[in-house]
């Protein structure tokens, strides 16, 4: 089961000078293994199958990733058979997600990167239904209505009193429900971790409307920090969360942490925000993917 996700206040001259105060969401201590924003949009999903009586989750995703890893976990953890549905071809031996995912009991299944594409489709969908006998079926990233729900729970989770909460992006998931949340409150700030992520704007009013049938506007996406696309980097990028790691002991991943705190350094520096600001950021977990980063890449992070 979950357990806390603290707060963590960072001190540092590059916003103490500017009156700024930064405290950071530990989503990442909330399950060793279903971590972060991963537990949000499972938990609702979870009892949502038991309720249907379904005893097998079934999802999609690269061969490194986050949801993956924890969809496995939490088949493990709460009693479901799990089935991933994988962009690509096998590659043996396996990498560390996919090590994980298959110890943890997961049936792991190949497809190419063009029948990947028919993910939403709802007749592959219903195809997947019949093949695999009637599972939960969950989307990439875990992003759906339910998710949405789980993710306005990090929110009421925050116990002091702030002007913005920044977060990284992926589907637009955990960001959805975090406006929602808010309820119109404070600002929101969102760094996409894809190229040209400004896509997401739309997506992420579609999943507000499925949840609450609300609009808000005191939230924008902020799409300079993707270090040229999903799952890219560039030395500066590595450069920085090397450091960033060791002065604040804020263990980060390249994926989404290292763009969110690249980027919100970076407009601190910048004058982005008003003297005196009290900003959460929160840490959406993802550090799993280190491991295959590394060995993928042959760097240390």
């Amino acid at each position: 089961m979950p357990m806390e996700a603290p707060l963590q206040q960072l001190h540092s001259p590059v916003w103490e000078k500017q009156g700024i105060a930064l405290w950071v969401k530990r989503e990442d201590l909330l399950h060793p293994t279903i971590s972060g924003n991963k537990w949000r949009k499972l938990k609702y999903n979870l009892e949502e199958a038991k309720r249907l009586q379904h005893d097998t989750l079934l999802t999609f995703g690269g061969a490194y990733s986050n949801h993956i890893a924890a969809v496995a976990a939490a088949g493990q953890e709460f009693g479901f058979k799990t089935i991933g549905i994988i962009r690509g071809e096998e590659h043996l031996p396996l990498n560390p997600t996919l090590t994980f995912a298959q110890a943890a009991g997961m049936e792991l299944h190949y497809i190419s990167r063009e029948a990947y594409r028919q993910k939403s489709d709802p007749l592959y969908l219903t195809q997947l239904a019949e093949q695999f006998d009637n599972p939960y079926i969950i989307p990439e990233g875990g992003t759906n209505a339910l998710a949405v729900k789980g993710c306005t729970e990090i929110v009421s989770d925050i116990s002091i009193d702030y002007d913005y909460i920044c977060c990284a992006s992926g589907t637009g998931g955990t960001l959805a429900g975090i406006i929602a949340g808010l309820e119109g409150e404070k600002q929101v700030l969102g760094f996409p971790a894809l190229k040209g992520g400004d896509f997401l704007k739309e997506e992420i009013e579609q999943l507000i409307q499925s949840y609450n049938g609300q609009r808000y506007d005191n939230w924008q996406l902020i799409t300079d920090y993707h270090f040229g696309g999903y799952a890219k980097v560039k030395p500066e990028l590595l450069d920085f969360m090397r450091s960033f790691q060791q002065e604040h002991n804020l263990p980060l991943e390249p994926v989404y942490t290292g763009k969110l705190f690249y980027g919100l350094v970076d407009l601190i520096q910048k004058g982005y925000f008003p003297k005196g600001s009290r900003i959460v950021a929160v840490h959406t977990g993802g550090l799993q993917g280190n491991a295959g980063f590394q060995e993928r890449l042959g760097i240390a992070l």
